[in-house]
């Protein structure tokens, strides 16, 4: 039909981690363009998570602000109680939060050998156990109602390896390898599970201010690794979790899908 929606969520109701800012809320305003029924959008900072949906809800479709630790197991099943109380029973999950947990970024700085071994939590608990958790409490969700949609995002440190993030890099593909897992478990209740892979993601700031550090001698010297030579946006990465999440996807399960502007092939 004419004017049909292809990326159509159905009226499912989504919950979007790490959703306060950059990535995580293009994406949570994304799904609510297309049909979601509702957002819940989580992050660690309650103010962000609130504001966020506060936009989605200016739109028009209802939202909940979830303020919690993915790290936290029982954080994660109240936040779905309080989800299915208010919105209804989620049923699309966008395993956004990521890096090395609240406050914290990624550079690469020290050989594995030479890293303190208390830090590897930070990358573990956020990257890995939160997505278990994440989905250890709403997967239940998707069996109940038999359909379903779960999205992580990972990265190509995990993909093809990176110097100097082994931590990282590893807690980024265990996700992907347990995404292929729970596909294979989840196919028969009409529920896929994949990954989008991301490289260099600039996070979202005035286009004048991306320019000026486009223009830098270390941004060129990376850029020259990309085939698309600028780093991802939020847009980006929010059009492809929504494809993902809608009913065109419908018979794409256990896939790790690059956005990455070329900057390394799929294998």
């Amino acid at each position: 039909m004419q004017g049909q929606d292809l990326i159509d969520l159905g009226g499912q109701v989504a919950v979007v981690t790490g959703a306060g800012q950059n990535a995580g809320r293009a994406t949570a305003l994304e799904l609510a363009r297309h049909n979601a029924g509702g957002i819940a959008v989580n992050d660690f900072v309650p103010e962000r998570a609130e504001a966020v949906a506060a936009e989605v809800r200016a739109m028009g479709v209802p939202a909940l602000a979830v303020p919690f630790d993915v790290t936290d197991l029982d954080a994660a099943r109240a936040a779905n109680a309080t989800i299915t109380a208010q919105l209804g029973p989620a049923t699309v999950l966008v395993n956004n939060a990521g890096m090395a947990g609240p406050g914290a970024s990624i550079r690469p700085s020290l050989n594995f050998w030479e890293e303190d071994p208390a830090n590897w939590q930070r990358y573990l608990g956020t990257n890995l156990y939160g997505v278990y958790n994440c989905c250890f409490a709403f997967i239940p969700n998707m069996v109940e109602v038999g359909r379903g949609r779960i999205v992580t995002i990972v990265s190509d440190s995990g993909r093809i390896g990176e110097a100097k993030m082994a931590v990282y890099a590893s807690s980024k593909a265990g996700a992907q390898g347990f995404m292929r897992s729970i596909a294979k478990e989840l196919g028969r209740y009409n529920v896929t599970a994949n990954c989008v892979s991301l490289s260099a993601l600039l996070p979202d700031m005035p286009e004048k201010q991306r320019a000026e550090i486009m223009q830098g001698e270390h941004m060129k010297g990376l850029m020259s690794r990309y085939s698309i030579r600028r780093c991802g946006k939020s847009t980006d990465v929010a059009a492809l979790v929504t494809f993902l999440c809608s009913g065109a996807a419908e018979w794409i399960t256990g896939q790790t899908y690059p956005l990455n502007g070329g900057y390394a092939p799929s294998m």
